[in-house]
């Protein structure tokens, strides 16, 4: 295996300053659940409408994989990562200024481009400079993300309140944008370039029966993610709850993706084989989902930390199994962007579909069943990744 690892006095920094970049792939879409009610007050939108702030930006990530790599080996991985840090904070900060449902929609999907961009190519660096400890460095940088929707959700009805306008919390954000950015380019000296593939590029993974089952796992995996950060706190808010309160309970339930994120991965990286791992988080998505459909007002924390617990586990996871087929770093990560671009496309639809659902039913349940149903369809496929077997699917 080919790798370029980070001097043990340089990898440290260098993975802070991936922390920091992580913490801004979220914020653009978490903090527009929270505020949902406000935004609809100032803007007309119905409840389909309102997924495409959430559902855009996906398909945009989903989009953006597919070429991300390829203008990462044009223009070189440090700047890539540096443009679309810049293009993530203008699109977050323009929300200051913005008043139609179209410019809101604008500002999301450009969001999107910039955090795909990022996306495509964090794992193959970190399968590059921490080879050792693949599981482990995953985790901490999935966890950053989902640290960085724990803040938006948790603290925009906060900046609402206390400036008593929505756009302020939607576009405060883009002061993590202009942080992680100066940083970033503080590590210019630490970044070598990654080392070359002998083989072609991720495009090349499209006609592999073994990716797009991958690819389909993240989808559906990102699908409950994307839904949940998209309708948990309109949904909340419909039993009555205030806005601030339903945001810090997206908050916790953010919260506890992170704590699953840190703790998921580091039990995963002491096994080769992390199918029994994957499904005991698929388990608790589907209680979390259950509870939430059965006793919404009762053990209202439970709900969320179950939900929280398994999501935050469930999409390193799906990432590192990705990882785990191939050695080589270019070529995984190759297949990671192959996975999340296919996947993305696949999420980025559940948000739309959920949001008809409410405007044609009046509720969200029967989205909350369709996840739990799609989760356990999950639960069959994950017995597909045998670890003895990925060399057979995957040279």
């Amino acid at each position: 295996m080919t790798t370029a690892h980070a001097k043990p006095t340089t990898a440290l920094w260098l993975m802070i300053s991936v922390v920091l970049v992580a913490l801004n792939l979220r914020p653009s879409m978490a903090a527009v659940g929270p505020l949902l009610s406000s935004i609809r007050g100032d803007v007309p939108l119905s409840f389909s409408s309102a997924a495409l702030l959430t559902m855009l930006p996906v398909m945009a990530m989903g989009l953006a994989m597919f070429f991300g790599m390829g203008l990462a080996r044009r223009f070189g991985e440090h700047r890539s990562i540096a443009v679309s840090l810049v293009v993530i904070g203008v699109a977050t900060l323009s929300r200051l200024w913005l008043d139609s449902a179209l410019e809101l929609i604008v500002s999301a999907i450009a969001a999107g481009v910039g955090i795909a961009m990022i996306q495509a190519l964090m794992p193959a660096l970190i399968k590059s400079r921490f080879s050792d400890n693949v599981s482990l460095f995953m985790g901490l940088y999935v966890t950053a993300i989902m640290g960085g929707a724990a803040l938006a959700a948790s603290f925009a009805p906060l900046m609402q309140a206390q400036t008593g306008s929505w756009r302020t919390g939607l576009a405060i954000w883009a002061v993590l944008a202009l942080l992680a950015w100066a940083f970033w380019l503080a590590q210019r000296s630490v970044l070598a370039p990654l080392p070359q593939a002998d083989t072609g590029p991720q495009d090349a993974f499209s006609g592999n029966r073994r990716a797009w089952l991958l690819a389909v796992f993240f989808g559906l995996g990102t699908a409950s993610y994307t839904c949940v950060l998209a309708w948990l706190a309109p949904y909340y808010v419909e039993q009555g709850w205030s806005e601030q309160d339903a945001g810090l309970l997206l908050g916790f339930l953010t919260a506890m993706e992170v704590v699953s994120g840190l703790i998921t991965p580091a039990i995963a990286n002491r096994r080769r084989d992390k199918r029994g791992v994957v499904a005991v988080l698929l388990v608790l998505i589907i209680l979390g989902f259950c509870g939430l459909i059965l006793s919404p007002r009762h053990l209202t924390l439970l709900w969320p930390c179950l939900l929280g617990l398994g999501i935050g586990g469930l999409f390193p996871m799906s990432l590192i199994l990705s990882l785990d087929h191939l050695d080589n770093p270019r070529r995984a990560g190759g297949l990671t962007a192959f996975v999340q671009g296919v996947g993305y496309l696949i999420a980025g639809l559940s948000p739309l579909i959920a949001g008809m659902i409410r405007d044609q039913l009046g509720s969200f349940e029967w989205a909350w069943w369709s996840l739990t149903a799609m989760i356990v369809l999950m639960l069959l496929i994950v017995t597909r990744f045998n670890p003895q077997h990925y060399a057979r699917h995957i040279r």
